[in-house]
């Protein structure tokens, strides 16, 4: 179902936007479901947990977006506002799986930075939070550190209920790097065996929000996500 903005919703906009470039956005919603393509990556508002707030989103492009969020500081995830470049590359057909990031986000709230790697099934997520504030946490259970893709992780295995949750927790917070993320989904195929030759269909990345009561903003300035 899709919501469209409130007045209320509006004034929300308009607030957000005051920290957002000088320059009005290309484009911009306040809808639950909001979506648009942008040179090659697919931008979504997505506030899909129970007792979210307000957010609103606005793009300059695929890689130069934001959001402004007011969501109460209560449990459980509110909203993954996200940018989503699709791969549909079965992982040992890949030569190369890369991705750089560079984000401003506050200090304060609940939330994480995250990718989010899924199968065309869906049957297996891999999360990778590169950075991380206030409580939150993972699904599943440590499994222990590595070293994998430029970055050392925290690893942790669970199930959500619907897929299989692989998440890799980077060590110490990190606003702009590169991930490489091909030997870590060879590491889960075939070091662990946790998967097999899955076809990678999406790889996300966005802002996993708990909460960000008063309104906080989340900025990526800059986003790259290539496969070969």
């Amino acid at each position: 179902m899709r919501l469209l903005a409130s007045p209320a919703l509006g004034l929300a906009l308009a607030a957000g936007f005051t920290t957002a470039p000088a320059s009005a956005a290309t484009w911009s919603t306040c809808d639950q479901w909001g979506n648009t393509s942008m040179n090659g990556y697919t931008l979504y508002n997505n506030i899909w947990g129970g007792g979210a707030g307000t957010q609103c989103f606005w793009a300059n492009s695929g890689t130069d977006w934001g959001v402004w969020a007011n969501h109460p500081d209560t449990g459980g995830i509110k909203s993954y506002p996200n940018a989503t470049k699709a791969v549909n590359k079965p992982i040992g057909s890949m030569s190369s799986l890369t991705s750089s990031y560079n984000v401003s986000v506050p200090s304060a709230g609940a939330y994480n930075t995250s990718y989010d790697i899924w199968d065309t099934d869906h049957d297996y997520e891999i999360m990778l939070w590169v950075n991380q504030y206030g409580p939150v946490g993972p699904i599943g259970s440590h499994q222990g550190d590595v070293s994998l893709g430029g970055h050392t992780w925290k690893v942790y295995k669970g199930d959500n209920g619907a897929n299989q949750v692989f998440s890799f927790l980077r060590t110490s917070n990190s606003s702009a790097g590169t991930v490489n993320i091909l030997p870590i989904l060879k590491w889960i195929k075939d070091t662990k065996g946790w998967m097999g030759n899955e076809t990678i269909g999406d790889v996300q990345f966005g802002y996993e929000i708990t909460s960000s009561s008063g309104g906080l903003d989340f900025r990526t300035d800059s986003l790259t996500v290539s496969a070969s």
